[in-house]
């Protein structure tokens, strides 16, 4: 049956489009990465006009359109209008926040049946919850309301360690890495205040008085032993990282127990260390990729083929390269306009070959092919490449070209069917979802890469999923006897993965990337 489903979510945080034609996921695109301005509660004219263009259709072809709540600031009613003026012949299904983040990720699945937790801060007043899965039906099991919230306690400690809340949280896991679980019982304490069950914030930890410091009380800081009004110090940044990461995890998995399968989406699922930790001690656990808002366009979609169209078959879930891409010809009038020199290189062979000979001279690659990456992380479409080989590859990406902390670390990338001869590594790997542990005989090898002792991101390449990286990293392998290369996602200064050439030439221009693959045009400086 052919049906057009065009699924909006995160529309007041993280907007995005996704389509699904013909029973398949034919684009998704984020308003942040096509717009690079922030405009919530707006429609994202940009992101739905490439991620009609990508699926190949036109807006009068949308038989249903699949929204995942919430819509605007206030009030709903009068959004949920213009989507009837905008689409007046499409049929409009509201989703739950939290269903649309359980359907992403049980749906995306391929499990029969599994429990299916939705965790973040709060949405729909919820701030996590469960759901029975059973072929393509998702029951309600319990739900968690903020402001017990496992998602609201990382924000402040995001804030206590000097980030950026509901921003710099990724910070605060890579940074666990390196500390020890000193404070584990305080954050237990914390999150379980009712019992070892579900969580029940215990709120004299907090002080609604204080504006600074994630409004934590004094009697954290005396139960921390730390003096609330002076700097900490960055072991104890570090050690209050993982107590809390430590925490977060064994919270999350008491809270899906007992279950061979587990799906996982939510704000709170985009932290891979919890994921590695679910993966250790579930036998299949799958989580959405892009776990965020961002991710509930898509669970709307999914949910509408299986709820509204009452679909059995699910929509193959392959690729999360399902962006706008850009021709030849598009490309070339983006650099002739900006007066560059290039150098085209006819074949993928001769494509291969000179960012192989760029990569073994230790210069840094920016590398952008084919479709742009849904989601946060860069999968080898929007990539800075480095070879491990590469003495100063450290120094390079992190100080001259990130400009970020020592302890957030690039990923490894290497072909899915070779990732066991250097790591252990689990499923969501192929999504860089997911932590792995490098193996002893390599670990100096991969020294520059290391979280803590022994831990790596990985990221598995399938010829399936990315055929042209796959075969870069082959080429790898057989210039220097490692198919592996250091993978950045290509953006710089916090801003979003890059999309356009334009894009990708200013990045370049910006930074210290030594050399850039557009498509087949070369650029060095």
């Amino acid at each position: 049956m052919k049906r057009v489903i065009l699924g909006l979510g995160g529309l007041l945080s993280d907007p995005a489009c996704c389509v699904i034609k013909d029973g398949q996921i034919a684009s998704a695109v984020e308003q942040a990465k096509v717009s690079r301005q922030d405009r919530p509660g707006s429609f994202p004219d940009e992101a739905f006009a490439l991620a009609l263009e990508g699926a190949r259709i036109k807006a009068d072809d949308i038989e249903c359109v699949a929204v995942a709540l919430p819509l605007a600031p206030a009030p709903e009613s009068a959004a949920l209008l213009e989507l009837r003026a905008r689409f007046p012949q499409s049929e409009v299904v509201v989703v739950q926040h939290h269903h649309a983040h359980a359907a992403s990720a049980y749906y995306a699945s391929r499990f029969e049946s599994a429990s299916v937790l939705s965790v973040d801060r709060a949405g729909d007043f919820r701030s996590a919850v469960l759901f029975a899965g059973e072929r393509n039906q998702l029951r309600r099991v319990r739900e968690l309301y903020f402001p017990d919230s496992l998602g609201d306690v990382y924000n402040r400690v995001t804030e206590l360690l000097g980030y950026e809340a509901r921003a710099d949280e990724h910070k605060v896991q890579w940074l666990s890495a390196s500390g020890r679980p000193s404070y584990l019982d305080v954050f237990l304490r914390i999150l379980h205040s009712g019992g070892p069950e579900w969580p029940r914030i215990d709120r004299s930890f907090f002080d609604a008085e204080r504006m600074t410091k994630g409004g934590f009380s004094a009697r954290f800081f005396r139960e921390i032993d730390a003096p609330s009004g002076e700097p900490l110090p960055q072991t104890v940044k570090a050690d209050l990282a993982r107590s809390l990461q430590a925490a977060i995890e064994e919270t999350v998995a008491a809270m899906v127990e007992p279950a061979d399968s587990v799906c996982i989406a939510g704000g709170l699922a985009l932290n891979a260390m919890l994921i590695r930790a679910l993966e250790m001690r579930f036998q299949n656990v799958f989580v959405q990729p892009v776990a965020g808002n961002a991710g509930t366009a898509l669970g709307a979609a999914l949910y509408a083929w299986h709820n509204f169209y009452r679909q059995s078959v699910r929509a193959p879930f392959e690729t999360l390269c399902l962006g706008p891409e850009y021709s030849a010809q598009e490309i070339k009038r983006v650099l002739e306009n900006c007066k560059l020199r290039f150098r085209y290189l006819l074949t993928e062979g001769d494509l291969v070959a000179q960012a192989i000979r760029a990569l073994n001279d230790n210069k840094i690659v920016a590398w952008m092919q084919g479709r742009m990456e849904f989601g946060p992380r860069a999968l080898g479409n929007r990539s800075i490449l480095a070879s491990p080989l590469n003495p100063y590859s450290t120094e390079n990406l992190n100080v001259y070209i990130k400009h970020r902390e020592s302890f957030r670390k690039f990923a490894a990338s290497v072909p899915e069917e070779l990732a066991g001869e250097y790591f252990e590594v689990g499923p969501n790997a192929c999504w860089l979802a997911t932590v792995g542990r490098v193996k002893p005989k390599v670990r100096d090898t991969f020294g520059a890469a290391l979280l803590g002792e022994d831990l790596i991101r990985v990221h598995t390449v399938r010829k399936a999923q990315n055929p042209l990286y796959h075969t870069l990293l082959h080429a790898a392998g057989a210039s220097t006897g490692l198919p592996v290369l250091y993978n950045t996602s290509f953006n710089l200064f916090g801003d979003p993965l890059v999309c356009t050439p334009r894009d990708a030439v200013r990045s370049f221009y910006s930074s210290g990337i030594d050399a850039l693959f557009a498509g087949s045009f070369y650029l060095e400086k």
